[in-house]
């Protein structure tokens, strides 16, 4: 798999006016590319290198990334994302066969036994405080920790959570996270 793990800061949050993921405005886009090996940081302006990188993978994995991330930055994309990779959403799995959805951090502590650096609410404050690096390098974070995460249930078909200090294990189906073959023509498609 030609896997792109991917996060999303903003630099705004929901509101009377702003209730839709499309709504909000990107601060930072944290990726972690398979194929490169390599964690990189993405602001609005350097969103051009981002849609490069895209031309080389076939799948977008996230944690919500199917309700957020992905229309959120769709609203930025030179194509449409939902139409040109494969989505894998590990937060929609554990909805699938929790029948709720949880937090990352949850997952993180259960499965990895490590909490996240901080939360969205504060990275958009450093935003509003000029602190660019500061909301990279936690988007980075949250990146780092969903590929675990990720590669975790790819190996094991299961996550843990911790809930009030007792954890629980969830059965994770993964059988539509795998490649398919392409035919020649989808080989030669290009999306740009």
């Amino acid at each position: 798999m030609k896997g792109l793990v991917f996060d999303i800061e903003t630099k705004d949050v929901f509101d009377a006016t702003k209730k839709k993921a499309q709504d909000l405005e990107i601060s930072v886009v944290g990726v972690y590319s398979y194929l490169n090996d390599t964690y990189e940081a993405y602001t609005q302006e350097t969103l051009p290198a981002l849609w490069d990188l895209l031309r080389n993978i076939d799948t977008l994995i996230g944690f919500n990334n199917n309700h957020f991330d992905t229309p959120l930055l769709n609203k930025y994309a030179p194509m449409d994302l939902t139409k040109e990779y494969k989505s894998i959403d590990l937060l929609e799995s554990v909805r699938i066969s929790l029948g709720r959805r949880i937090r990352l951090d949850w997952i993180a502590e259960g499965t990895l036994g490590i909490k996240k650096s901080g939360d969205g609410l504060q990275a958009v404050r450093w935003w509003q405080e000029g602190e660019v690096e500061k909301v990279k390098e936690y988007c980075l974070d949250d990146v780092k920790i969903t590929r675990q995460i990720f590669d975790y249930a790819a190996k094991e078909k299961e996550l843990k959570y911790n809930d009030l200090g007792t954890v629980h294990t969830i059965p994770i189906d993964t059988s539509e996270w795998k490649d398919k073959e392409m035919t020649p023509e989808e080989a030669t498609v290009s999306l740009f």
